[in-house]
């Protein structure tokens, strides 16, 4: 996932850029509409490549010529009213101080091989970014002040970025390089940015940019991203682009971008055809990986970034065929809703996220929000303060009011609870002063960016994280493994038995099976056996009680029956300050509060032991613990409950 902060006046730029391109685009004509239900119907379940029937479908709804995502450079009257405003003449002087930076790829193989071995990012990803934000500014800069002065950097940046061997992310490439050793063909994250950047160049500067540079570019998307893409599409490639069929993230950014690519760039009808019926098809996939609820595993930073692209996506293809097909509502216009909406649904207190999976538990002030535009604008979800693109190209879709998707700041109201009753996540927010909030998951094991943490919960106390789920580790090398402390139940606040920990797979799952929502107490039971994969364990389940009244009390209890005995334990994890101050209590100490946790069993004596997580690089930045809480002997039925209350000084 990418975030670039964009200064306010680049972001006014961008409002201003887009507003001039409704003029240019051709008035909607719904004559006809392609039918998502009878399209998806004709699909071939063993491919993402459309069939005869749906091509002939698409060839209603999508026009011969090839998309025109901004005007071009020749169409003077746009770009002199650009730049003629302040905004325009300020993001050309903005450009203007970049125009003597070089370009910072291709980076050298051995910087590939290191990054692809270690999974650092670190050391290209910043370059490769640099290097195609520049080129924007450069490309949009031209067509603002049409003097050629942007011209002989824009052709050394294209230069730069055909001399790749990759266009992937190293750490994307297999174990043995064989995208950079040129054995194959794939696209990821990077490479669809690199492609749609250089399809923006030659659709917008025209006949300023060099024949022989032109046809080196349609060569190297045509080999690079179009072939590659319909070849997987088709089944021929199974071993690239394994993401078509995706249900993270991956798909939505990677395939939107391959679009734009395709309908910008390419030559052939047919081929544009069979992109858009391509993409359709595997929407499909991306979309089944948000719960029915609008529930998304992968957090809220993830639902930007991939939901994002989707409604990129959507808008680029809404323009394209004067809104024919239609993947605002697709199949799903209910779902779709939910989706839209799940950021607001899934705060603890305001601005605050529960770290489940890899997701993030604030999100940065500046950072990109382009996801939440478009869902205020077509779901009614609430609306930013300001537009803050990730990327140049979405300034080019196509909508005349995007300042009316944006407003003042208005304080968020946020119910006693909030239910996802499809994936299993309760947020039991408390209505104190300080509220004393707990967020808790069921879900399943097999879930995107997953972590082997059904049963997980966070505890919030006003404005600071007290006790739960630690979050992701950062993105290096083992980062991903099921074995990473942090990734494996080992690092979740969940029971651990015969020291065995929960198993990955959809099968492992946790069941609500019991709730009761009040005005002073909530209270919710799950079943979380089958995370486990304990032939001897019968029963297993999870009690949360959120009592509201006083300073409130919130309670986490395990209960466990097994037909022979077991050693039993649980967990606290914390990535604050704690003292275990005797046998059966622990004071954790957070920036602005203390909590108080007591800890109580039935069936025997239990012992805290606590222990640092043996994770160097987590995404918090912060040294997390583990402080454990078994039973003493091996039981065949017990209970271990931890009180956290707040204290007062």
């Amino acid at each position: 996932m990418k975030c670039i902060q964009v200064d306010k006046l680049g972001m006014l730029f961008l409002v201003f850029l887009v507003s001039g391109v409704m003029s240019y685009s051709a008035p909607k004509e719904k004559q006809e509409v392609l039918d998502i239900d009878a399209y998806l119907k004709a699909a071939d379940p063993q491919l993402i490549y459309p069939t005869a029937l749906q091509i002939e479908m698409l060839k209603k709804v999508v026009p011969q010529e090839a998309f025109q995502p901004a005007p071009p450079i020749s169409d003077r009257k746009h770009w002199d009213r650009v730049a003629d405003g302040e905004e325009g003449k300020e993001y050309l002087k903005e450009a203007l101080a970049q125009l003597d930076k070089a370009p910072e790829v291709p980076i050298t193989d051995e910087i590939y091989r290191r990054a692809n071995k270690e999974g650092n990012r670190g050391i290209y990803k910043p370059r490769y970014y640099r290097t195609m934000d520049r080129l924007e500014r450069y490309i949009l800069g031209e067509c603002i002040e049409n003097k050629g002065r942007f011209l002989p950097q824009i052709v050394v940046y294209v230069d730069s970025i055909v001399a790749m061997k990759s266009w992937m992310h190293p750490n994307h490439d297999d174990r043995e390089n064989s995208v950079l050793e040129g054995k194959r063909v794939a696209i990821d994250l990077g490479a669809r940015k690199f492609g749609l950047v250089l399809a923006m160049a030659n659709s917008l500067l025209e006949d300023k940019l060099p024949a022989a540079l032109k046809a080196k570019i349609d060569e190297q998307l045509q080999w690079r991203i179009m072939d590659s893409y319909l070849r997987s599409c088709k089944g021929e490639d199974t071993k690239s682009n394994t993401w078509i069929r995706s249900t993270s993230n991956w798909n939505s950014v990677c395939t939107s971008g391959t679009i734009f690519t395709t309908i910008v760039a390419s030559k052939s009808y047919d081929e544009r055809i069979a992109a858009i019926g391509c993409a359709l098809n595997s929407m499909v996939y991306y979309l089944s990986g948000f719960g029915a609820d609008g529930y998304c595993s992968e957090g809220t930073g993830y639902w930007n970034y991939g939901f994002g692209h989707y409604l990129y996506l959507a808008e680029i293809l809404d323009d394209y065929t004067n809104g024919k097909v239609d993947l605002i509502s697709f199949n799903d216009p209910q779902k779709l809703n939910n989706v839209a909406n799940f950021p607001e649904r899934f705060q603890i207190h305001e601005g605050m996220y529960s770290p489940f999976a890899d997701g993030v538990t604030r999100i940065k002030p500046g950072s990109d929000n382009f996801a939440y535009v478009m869902a205020a604008k077509h779901y009614g979800a609430k609306k930013p303060l300001t537009f803050v693109p990730d990327e140049s190209v979405q300034s080019l879709i196509v909508w005349k009011d995007g300042d009316d998707y944006t407003a003042p700041y208005t304080k968020t109201v946020l119910p006693a609870y909030t239910y996802f009753d499809d994936m299993g996540i309760v947020i039991s927010r408390g209505s104190q002063r300080i509220p004393f909030s707990i967020s808790m998951k069921a879900g399943h094991n097999a879930e995107n960016h997953n972590h082997m943490d059904v049963g997980s919960y966070v505890v919030v106390l006003g404005d600071d994280y007290i006790s739960g789920d630690i979050g992701a580790p950062s993105y290096i090398a083992g980062a991903f493994s099921d074995h990473n402390p942090a990734r494996s139940s080992w690092g979740h606040p969940v029971p651990r038995i015969n020291n065995t920990l929960q198993s990955k797979g959809k099968e492992h799952k946790g069941i609500i099976t019991k709730t009761r929502f009040q005005k002073n107490k909530d209270m919710v039971t799950m079943d979380i056996k089958a995370a486990y994969e304990i032939p001897e364990l019968k029963i297993l389940n999870r009690t949360m009680i959120n009592d509201r009244n006083g300073n409130g009390t919130i309670t986490v209890s395990d209960e466990f029956k097994t037909s022979s005995p077991v050693i039993f334990g649980t967990a606290v994890m914390v990535n604050v300050d704690y003292k275990v101050v005797d046998e059966k209590t622990i004071v954790i100490t957070s920036e602005n509060q203390k909590v108080k946790a007591e800890v109580s069993s039935n069936g025997a004596a239990f012992k805290i032991t606590d222990e640092v997580v043996p994770v160097k690089h987590l995404r918090s930045g912060k040294k997390s613990y583990r402080i454990g809480i078994d039973f003493v002997e091996p039981l065949t039925s017990g209970s271990i409950t931890v009180r956290y209350t707040p204290i007062e000084e």
